[in-house]
């Protein structure tokens, strides 16, 4: 039995990666560049990114793109990702993890990103962002 025009798009979508079905390369490379342009704007995220901004935005596009399953990258060139690991080092409390959110929210707006595939993306970020924090609000902190 012959496969209806539908049937055959469907299959298709299920069989591309995440990666490919939000735009692969290009799409990565603007989001990244809406982030990063948003994140260094941001005074709660500004004392976690003082080194070389295109280091920080490369490897968050290699990370971007292996996480949606494009190639592998990042763990080619920086083994595996552990993420938690890699950033006990800086201070991510629950306010710089929503700050990091709202910018990537802000970013995918941006770039137009939307429908079930960016909810789903987002929500995976959100996971991301909560298991990073590492440091409870100090004494200092104000709530907004």
């Amino acid at each position: 039995m012959a496969e209806t025009g539908n049937e055959h798009n469907e299959r298709q979508e299920q069989e591309q990666t995440l990666y490919e079905q939000l735009g692969g390369e290009e799409t990565v490379d603007r989001l990244v560049k809406a982030f990063y342009e948003r994140v260094y704007r941001t005074p709660e995220l500004i004392p976690l990114f003082q080194t070389d901004m295109q280091e920080v935005m490369e490897k968050q596009r290699l990370f971007l793109t292996q996480f949606l399953g494009g190639p592998a990258h990042y763990s080619m060139q920086y083994g595996p990702p552990r993420l938690r690991m890699r950033h006990l080092p800086f201070e991510i409390t629950p306010a710089r993890a929503q700050a990091w959110l709202r910018c990537m929210r802000e970013a995918m707006d941006e770039i137009g990103l939307e429908g079930p595939l960016r909810d789903w993306f987002y929500m995976r970020l959100t996971q991301v962002a909560e298991f990073m924090v590492n440091t409870a609000e100090g004494p200092t902190t104000s709530a907004e």
